[in-house]
């Protein structure tokens, strides 16, 4: 029987996470050089095509057709073919112990899996070719998302052992982060470093589609519509806005002393992704001491990119990479039996570091995986493909090279 409320809440959580993607392509336009605005979009937008169609055709299957339990997947690491073509699956067909259609699951999942190889592209912005990275998001997805997915969330080995991500801390972010990291240490720095913005007001309209996105994104995560929603909803808010002021109090008492409008808005995105692993695990106190800490560590850890001199050119490491880290290590700090009845107590609410154990070693897993098979696919590509573009390409701009178009005509 379909609860009509329950589907209806999942169909918008699914279009609020769809919205996301774009979302992104702004932002990343925004923040990106001028010459290459369509070109990082085109990365995100991309993934909008060509990830519906590997998810339906065996994605989804693979992510959650099968189980540890039952002896039905690959070693508890990747899931079967049974529902591949949505095969067995109807409008009619309800999710198991769910008011919903199976459908809505698999778009709301399939969602999830368009953003998570589009984060990664803000990293190598302006020096990668559009035909090599078709091939790294088709591989990226079947060798590192697809297997996580299953782990954590798909009835895989890490679900089994108890490991905890609500809505993508370790799935997403940190196999996202670290992904992009790698291959900015492989594809090497761009020719021209001293670069601005070129579109402040591009990148607040991404930010604001994020960030509201971002609510869809979390709260959808419970599939269901009850307490826990709630508390991931306003645990979303509350991370992000502490996350986007502390950030903006740093920045005004360093450097130039000046708060800036970007800096805002990354602060925010920072904030967002570290509260994601716990969204609905902690309190709202525990969220608001989550984003002061996102807005902190993420500042930090993009200073250290600085230092370090990656070329990490919007700091998908610093904010999505290491915003999941700390927020599945917060996850087993602040975790709470008052607000998730299903998860056990974290660190600090008497549940021992049995909770925290765990979700580091899931940590330390997605870590080496994402960042060792970014590398095996990149150097795989370019035996066929050339990754990197040529000096004379990025100095004409991507945009024109690539594409034959300009975002801008004068």
């Amino acid at each position: 029987m379909i609860d009509k409320g329950v589907t209806t809440f999942m169909i918008l959580a699914t279009s609020l996470v769809m919205l996301m993607t774009p979302g992104l392509a702004f932002f990343y336009g925004g923040l990106g050089n001028k010459k290459n605005i369509l070109n990082i979009m085109m990365q995100s937008f991309v993934s909008l095509g060509i990830t519906t169609v590997l998810w339906y055709t065996f994605g989804y299957s693979l992510c959650f057709s099968g189980t540890l339990s039952e002896g039905t997947d690959l070693f508890g690491i990747i899931g079967n073919f049974d529902k591949a073509f949505l095969n067995g699956i109807t409008p009619s067909t309800i999710m198991p112990g769910k008011g919903f259609p199976e459908y809505v699951f698999f778009a709301y999942q399939m969602m999830f899996a368009i953003i998570t190889p589009a984060l990664i592209t803000g990293a190598f912005i302006d020096r990668v070719t559009f035909k090599s990275y078709v091939f790294f998001l088709i591989f990226w997805q079947i060798f590192v998302y697809y297997p996580f997915v299953h782990m954590v969330w798909g009835g895989g080995i890490l679900q089994e052992w108890g490991v905890l991500d609500f809505a993508g801390g370790i799935v997403v972010h940190a196999t996202a982060g670290f992904a992009a990291l790698v291959a900015v240490l492989y594809v090497g720095k761009r020719k021209d470093l001293d670069h601005k913005p070129n579109n402040i007001p591009l990148v607040a309209i991404g930010t604001a589609l994020l960030w509201f996105g971002w609510y869809g994104f979390n709260a959808g995560s419970e599939l269901d519509i009850d307490a826990v929603t709630v508390s991931a909803f306003i645990n979303t808010d509350v991370s992000a806005s502490f996350a986007a002021v502390t950030w903006v109090i740093i920045e005004w008492n360093r450097g130039a002393r000046k708060p800036t409008f970007i800096g805002l808005m990354t602060g925010a995105v920072a904030g967002l992704a570290t509260i994601t692993p716990a969204a609905g695990f902690v309190t709202v106190h525990s969220a608001a001491i989550i984003g002061i800490i996102a807005g902190i560590m993420c500042y930090l850890a993009v200073e250290f990119k600085n230092y370090m001199k990656f070329d990490d050119a919007l700091d998908v490491w610093g904010v999505h990479g290491m915003g999941g880290v700390f927020g599945t290590i917060l996850l087993g700090i602040f975790a709470t039996k008052e607000i998730n009845a299903a998860a056990p107590n974290g660190l600090l609410n008497g549940g021992g570091f049995e909770l925290l154990g765990k979700e580091l070693v899931a940590l330390l897993l997605a870590i080496v995986w994402a960042s060792a098979f970014t590398w095996g696919m990149l150097v795989l590509i370019n035996k066929f493909i050339t990754v990197k573009v040529s000096e004379l390409d990025q100095e004409q701009g991507l945009d024109l090279t690539m594409h034959g178009e300009i975002a801008r005509v004068h």
